[in-house]
């Protein structure tokens, strides 16, 4: 059997399983099949792309926390169920299980996916659903050496995961998440060996990214694998320093651009990622509520995944802060 009748075969099984709701003994007897073909038939279908599964959420979960998101920051905000007993792991699956299938469908021929590194971005990257995008691109959007460090076989691992996902090539970049001085990057960003890199980013269509916190069970990469030493951080939060988003700090009210530390930034700066069509900030866990704030107020985010206890804590934060001051401007 040649490569095509298989996928006719494989079509014929999904639709008489997703469509017309048949048992897989059912479909094994009308195909002649047995039942553990028909198992593995439906999961390449579901794997190839063949098969996408949509879920519309009741229209009364998240939507006022939602409602109030997209006023104040207009965000289309995407909620995801967790069981109430679930562990931060469990949480943090679920919620990349829906950021995966919503990029995977975000992409088409031609686009140029940006990803900003990081714990939650590495599980969302393994949630993509394998399809073709001819002619597109995954480009790194901040760099991943420190002094311990190239960062290559981590952030390389995600990059080459979600090129694989959708056979686009790949765009790694070779610099430090944190340059030892502001003229060294001024400089890196002058060389030529850079420049189409950073035209890439430039170009991108959809950005990926989470937010680190510098608290919460599961680790944020850039506190926890020695980007920033301890006497760093501890002067970054008497800063007010909440968080990050592609390794550019920010405070819980969206500023950042005093924050001398984020002159040695590679990654791109919420300014920039506004340059951004879409920008899908992905949240789990209220470990993540004050820089998840921040990310918001500065304008960086266009799509917030997130599961739906943390945005009633978010929503609920959101309201105290705005009830003796008004919601900031998104900060340039």
């Amino acid at each position: 059997m040649d490569e095509r009748d298989r996928e006719v075969e494989v079509f014929e099984a999904a639709s008489m399983y997703y469509l017309q709701d048949e048992t897989m003994e059912t479909i094994a007897r009308r195909m002649g099949v047995s039942r553990s073909t028909v198992s593995r038939m439906i999961k390449q279908a579901r794997s190839s792309g063949m098969v996408r599964i949509e879920l519309h959420p009741p229209a009364e979960m998240g939507a006022r926390e939602s409602t109030v998101l997209r006023d104040l920051f207009g965000v289309q905000t995407h909620v995801v169920t967790v069981r109430p007993a679930a562990s931060e792991v469990q949480r943090l699956e679920q919620v990349a299980r829906v950021a995966g299938r919503l990029v995977s469908g975000w992409m088409e021929p031609e686009t140029v996916l940006g990803i900003a590194w990081g714990n939650t971005v590495a599980a969302v990257v393994g949630q993509f659903v394998p399809r073709p995008a001819p002619g597109s691109a995954v480009v790194q959007l901040n760099g991943a050496a420190n002094p311990t460090t190239t960062g290559i076989p981590y952030a390389g691992a995600i990059m080459e995961a979600a090129a694989g996902a959708f056979e686009s090539t790949v765009h790694h970049f070779p610099v430090p998440a944190f340059f030892d001085f502001p003229e060294t990057k001024l400089a890196m960003w002058r060389e030529r060996s850079l420049a189409a890199v950073r035209d890439l980013q430039a170009r991108t269509h959809i950005a990926l990214f989470g937010v680190g916190a510098f608290t919460g069970s599961l680790s944020s990469q850039v506190y926890a694998a020695g980007y920033l030493d301890q006497g760093e951080i501890s002067a970054l939060q008497a800063d007010g320093v909440v968080g990050d988003i592609c390794t550019v700090l920010l405070r819980e009210d969206g500023t950042y651009a005093d924050i001398t530390t984020n002159a040695r930034a590679s990654g791109p700066t919420p300014a920039a990622l506004r340059r951004i069509g879409r920008r899908v900030c992905v949240v789990s866990g209220p470990a993540k509520v004050r820089p998840a704030l921040g990310a918001l107020r500065s304008g960086a985010v266009t799509d917030l995944v997130i599961d739906e206890p943390t945005l009633h804590v978010l929503v609920e934060r959101l309201a105290r802060s705005s009830s003796s001051s008004p919601v900031p401007r998104p900060h340039l």
